[in-house]
């Protein structure tokens, strides 16, 4: 997100406060909109992982600004320093996210019938396809259910119940060698390590930077060009 953009995303959410305090528990649906909003705005503040204390002096540069009292610090010194805090941020989630990943991969990696491929990718075979293997520059049809280490769904072609379709090479890293380890009618498991899926950006709110991600592929199809 732009710097501009949080920080109106900010301002939104904190000029409510007032009204949210008054009425802890929202009671009708303009509250409820309102509680809605910041609960949305909170998950572009994730990235920084503000303690209380931080978000407490987060409110009170908004309050400032927003009053025109006088600043407590010169916006065009420490403005740009709100994007360094940011990636300092990420770093740090992201290492403790990789070691997580690292010791799940681990132990996949060590289960019956797992193989792991140079590049770290772990492959299980859910069901052995008989069909054709696909190639990089192919479209296929798949099924799929993507999941976090801990079990947490971010994201199925079957709860949607419809087959995604999509050029191999233009998805994560992981998926593009993976999907071509299979034959068609096949379903496998494959484990990804961060760097070979969103790396230590992540993709937020759900997927934290540095995840291990896991998904369920099932192989419909080798779309013809």
């Amino acid at each position: 997100m732009r710097i501009r953009q949080l920080c109106i995303a900010i301002a939104l959410c904190f000029l409510t406060t007032p009204l949210l305090a008054a009425s802890p528990d929202p009671a009708n649906d303009d509250q409820k909109t309102l509680y809605a909003l910041g609960l949305a705005i909170s998950q572009s503040l994730g990235v920084f992982s503000l303690s209380e204390t931080e978000l407490d002096m987060v409110k009170t540069g908004l309050t400032d600004g927003v009053l025109k009292r006088p600043q407590k610090v010169d916006l065009q010194t420490f403005g740009p320093k709100i994007q360094q805090l940011q990636q300092a941020r990420l770093a740090v989630a992201a290492e403790s996210e990789k070691k997580a990943g690292a010791a799940f991969t681990a132990k996949a990696a060590s289960e019956k019938g797992a193989t792991k491929t140079e590049s770290g990718i772990v492959i299980s075979t859910i069901k052995p396809g008989t069909g054709a293997a696909p190639k990089a520059t192919d479209t296929v049809k798949v099924h799929y259910h993507g999941t976090l280490t801990d079990g947490t769904v971010f994201d199925s072609s079957i709860k949607r119940g419809e087959p995604a379709t999509f050029p191999l090479n233009k998805v994560i890293k992981c998926w593009t060698e993976g999907v071509q380890q299979m034959k068609v009618g096949g379903k496998s498991r494959l484990v990804c390590p961060s760097n070979l899926a969103y790396g230590d950006g992540g993709s937020p709110p759900v997927i934290k930077p540095g995840a291990t991600l896991v998904f369920e592929v099932e192989l419909l199809e080798i779309v013809a060009n």
